[in-house]
């Protein structure tokens, strides 16, 4: 069974290992123990010898290897590991004795120093103290074991990303020339048996295991025989599309249709600045959730940060165009290339075309017939001149800033629509690897 915790330098493994474990003899030499009675205590007694040789190898020739074959499979909660192996020592007549089996406690009998590299922590599941002995000289040991294992995580495609952690397993005092780790089962079939036993829906789901021999250069086996197996699991995303990615994406498009209210009205900054409140609580709320950052930043990280610029830079877009819009009467006239970029190319651009200039009418005729008046109605036709130049200033000004307010409106789609779709695809390639 495998148990991954979300931290980016710790995962524990809970695991259920079948180890099988026998002697492949280079010499045949038989080693039989005699009943004198076919019942229990008499073959104890017979074995009584056998116990006093606990302290080492059960092997007659001390150059023999011990060729340990292994495999596991992947439970959801707790392990049991199932070791098999062959002792020279414990071999009897099943008739003679009148059993083919028997237990006897652990600290009677060798038992294989078989160590994982990744272990982390100690073994915490309950002990078994008994083991079984076969007349045909085969060992049978059930344990349950915990395994807390660490490894590093890539979490650059948090919460799509797939993990391969790895389980090494070897001998803590024996050579390679007395102790062989072989695969004792298909690593497809490893993986089948694994997916149909597993018990737990957590974050994680198995994906494969793969197994692989590590050799040394040493020709003299002076080194400890290693079997590694590689475990690849996937993680669970759906809690965090809901929890995560899909708040943001409505929040994102919440401030998007912002551009639709009224850009003269102050209700939009308000508007915006609430949306950016919010959003920052969410993201404090929501923190534990995220992954500690290592090496890498993850992709979903980014989102979040785009999503925030992209929230304060509309508020501030609307403050700007608010603030033209607003005190237009009191800036000057739009100067001639503003004209030009901003009402006649940019209005076009974002089908705002240039508004029409109020007819002057009346205001035309009166100035006339003041220039043909008296100087001390001179006063007066400034007057009325300095207005209409301030008036026409004012609707070119409000006019540059509705265009603009539309251009930004039609940016703000875009490099969302871009950006969006980018971390897609880099979410998809680095699934895909």
């Amino acid at each position: 069974m495998l148990t991954l915790k979300t931290n980016p330098y710790e995962m524990c493994f809970l695991i259920c290992l079948n180890i099988t474990i026998y002697n492949i003899l280079k010499h045949f030499v038989s080693f039989k123990v005699n009943c004198s009675k076919p019942d229990q205590p008499s073959l104890l007694a017979a074995l009584r010898p056998v116990f006093d040789l606990r302290a080492i190898r059960p092997v007659m020739n001390q150059t023999t290897h011990t060729a340990i074959t292994m495999y596991f499979t992947l439970y959801g909660i707790l392990g049991v590991v199932c070791s098999w192996w062959t002792s020279e020592f414990t071999r009897w007549d099943p008739v003679q004795c009148g059993m083919s089996n028997i237990s006897v406690p652990k600290e009677n009998i060798w038992l294989p120093d078989i160590v994982i590299n990744e272990f982390m922590e100690e073994n915490k599941a309950p002990s078994v103290p008994y083991i079984y002995l076969y007349s045909d000289g085969r060992v049978h040991d059930a344990l349950p074991l915990r395994v807390v294992s660490s490894c590093n995580l890539d979490i650059y495609a948090f919460p799509f990303d797939i993990q391969n952690c790895s389980l090494t397993f070897n001998s803590y005092i024996y050579y390679s020339i007395e102790l062989n780790i072989i695969l004792g089962r298909d690593t497809e079939l490893m993986t089948t048996f694994s997916k149909d036993v597993m018990t737990t829906m957590g974050e994680w789901a198995l994906v494969d295991i793969t197994a692989q021999k590590i050799e040394k250069s040493d020709k003299l086996g002076l080194y400890p025989d290693m079997l590694a197996f590689y475990i690849r699991v996937q993680r669970r995303s759906i809690m965090y599309v809901v929890t995560l990615l899909l708040p943001s994406c409505f929040l994102i498009t919440l401030d998007l249709f912002s551009f639709l209210l009224p850009p003269e009205s102050t209700d939009r900054s308000s508007f915006k600045m609430t949306i950016i409140f919010g959003y920052t609580v969410f993201l404090l709320i929501m923190n534990d959730l995220l992954p500690i950052t290592g090496n890498t930043i993850p992709l979903i990280n980014v989102f979040f940060s785009l999503c925030l610029v992209l929230m304060v830079a509309s508020l501030l877009e609307t403050i700007f165009i608010t603030n033209i819009l607003i005190n237009s009467s009191d800036f000057s006239p739009v100067p001639r290339w503003i004209r030009m970029l901003v009402l006649n190319f940019l209005g076009c651009l974002v089908c705002m075309p240039r508004r029409r200039e109020k007819p002057k009418g009346s205001g035309t005729e009166t100035l006339t017939e003041l220039k043909s008046l008296s100087r001390v109605l001179q006063a007066v036709r400034c007057e009325i001149e300095q207005q209409q130049k301030g008036q026409q200033s004012s609707e070119e000004w409000i006019q540059v800033g509705f265009i603009i307010d539309r251009l930004l409106f039609g940016l703000y789609i875009v490099f969302i629509s871009v950006s969006f779709i980018t971390i897609i695809i880099l979410w998809v390639i680095s699934c895909s690897q």
